[in-house]
């Protein structure tokens, strides 16, 4: 991990207190990373944050240390988060609650999928921090088992998920249902005019972190693409498997029928493959995780709403089955690999047609995605169609990335990294 020189570099050096040290000690944090160095001392101060990490960057210890701390634990609930899916409310609330071990601070999930009694007890204990899906925090407020009216800290993880799932208007009514003067966090991959817009609503003066633009770039992670139709797929799959032999795999769809299609063709194959989607009771769910947490389950094929709370560090490489139709999603999908200093690997499958939806990924990360091959696989060659021009490979095909020249005699690539400066020489990656 790359230390900036002006940030401190030990918990303490940030004001953490001595119950929650020896709590970070005992989970093994030797050191905080980036976003926690600029995240913590601005909630320890009482400011309004709006913090753009990316998964795995230790975000969840950034908001949740410096809000624990400033908690009483004579208090009742103090502390309201929002997650866009269950499986995220489940992680955080663990990592919560290994944090305040020695605080003796109470937290608490509620969110689909489980008995509402069984969270109706655990809010009857009077926890002092509440993590739960927006969907779920308004049905127990809506049944008068969640009073939020005199909480002190609010929370929204992955904001822009949130949003883009649709969850606009349970936001709103629920920090509208805050009457308390509060302190309120929004942390998000990306940040848009929509995020702004609601921090200009239910925020103060907030203060604006991103460690470094060029987070989005993943520098631990080396990214490839290679062309594959959808019938070519499943070799492509196989043919990355079997020549880089990973340790950890997490296979990402589109669609619920494509990852129990991929899965039930890998596991075929001896791969030991899994699903998770919505379909799958959430009982399910949770043992498939569990599974592939204890390293007893090599690949994981997931959609992006069920991969949400997927926190497992030594994950090797990501697939992307189908590329994402929103290209901040890709950002989230990778952003599973390369963590904890580990670098990690990237591959994803291209249709021809796909051509320009990369363009805008590699927009996005400001890098230029190289184009890999394997052992053992090979694109099938185009339908049949009326001749167009010369001949072109496989990849020199996909829509956007022809070597083709302009009037001023350049290579579209050439453009595509000169223009405004925005793209990198392209790296070999080895």
């Amino acid at each position: 991990m790359q230390k900036h020189p002006d940030l401190p570099q030990q918990f303490a050096d940030l004001g953490v207190e001595p119950p929650i040290l020896k709590a970070l000690a005992k989970i093994g944090y030797e050191e905080p990373s980036p976003i926690q160095r600029e995240i913590i001392p601005k909630i320890l101060a009482g400011h309004d944050v709006i913090g753009q990490a990316k998964t795995g960057t230790g975000k969840t210890a950034a908001f949740g240390i410096p809000t624990l701390q400033r908690m009483d634990r004579n208090k009742g609930l103090q502390a309201i988060c929002l997650v866009p899916t269950r499986e995220l409310a489940v992680q955080v609330t663990g990592e919560l609650r290994r944090i305040a071990e020695f605080s003796k601070l109470r937290c608490v999930a509620v969110y689909g999928g489980q008995k509402i009694q069984t969270q109706v007890h655990q809010l009857g204990k009077k926890p002092h921090f509440c993590v739960g899906t927006p969907g779920r925090v308004m049905d127990m407020m809506g049944r008068g088992y969640l009073d939020i009216k005199n909480v002190e800290f609010a929370l929204l993880d992955e904001v822009d998920r949130m949003l883009d799932i649709g969850f606009r208007d349970d936001i709103k009514k629920i920090l509208g249902q805050i009457q308390a003067a509060h302190q309120t966090v929004f942390v998000s991959a990306t940040i848009d005019g929509e995020i702004r817009r609601l921090s200009k609503q239910y925020m103060k003066d907030p203060v604006e972190i991103n460690v470094s633009r060029d987070s989005l770039t993943v520098d631990m992670i080396d990214q490839y693409f290679m062309t594959a139709e959808r019938r070519d797929k499943d070799r492509a799959i196989s043919a990355i498997l079997k020549n880089d032999n990973p340790d950890r795999v997490i296979v990402f769809t589109n669609t619920k029928a494509a990852a129990r299609k991929v899965a039930a063709r890998l596991h075929k194959e001896g791969f030991g493959a899994m699903e998770i989607h919505g379909d799958l009771i959430q009982k399910k769910r949770e043992a498939v995780l569990d599974k592939f947490r204890k390293n007893r389950l090599k690949v994981l094929v997931a959609t992006d709403l069920a991969a949400r709370g997927i926190d497992v560090h030594d994950v090797t490489h990501i697939i992307n089955y189908d590329l994402p139709p929103e290209i901040q999603v890709y950002v989230h999908r990778i952003g599973r690999t390369g963590r904890m200093g580990k670098r990690g690997k990237a591959i994803s499958l291209v249709t021809r047609e796909e051509g320009k939806l990369l363009t805008d990924i590699e927009m996005l990360i400001n890098a230029q995605i190289e184009e890999i091959n394997y052992e053992g696989y090979k694109p099938s060659p185009r339908q049949a169609e009326k001749p167009q021009g010369p001949v072109q490979s496989p990849g020199e095909v996909l829509a956007g990335r022809m070597q083709t020249s302009n009037a001023d005699g350049q290579t579209t690539t050439n453009v595509r990294r000169t223009l405004g400066g925005r793209f990198k020489p392209a790296r070999r990656r080895r």
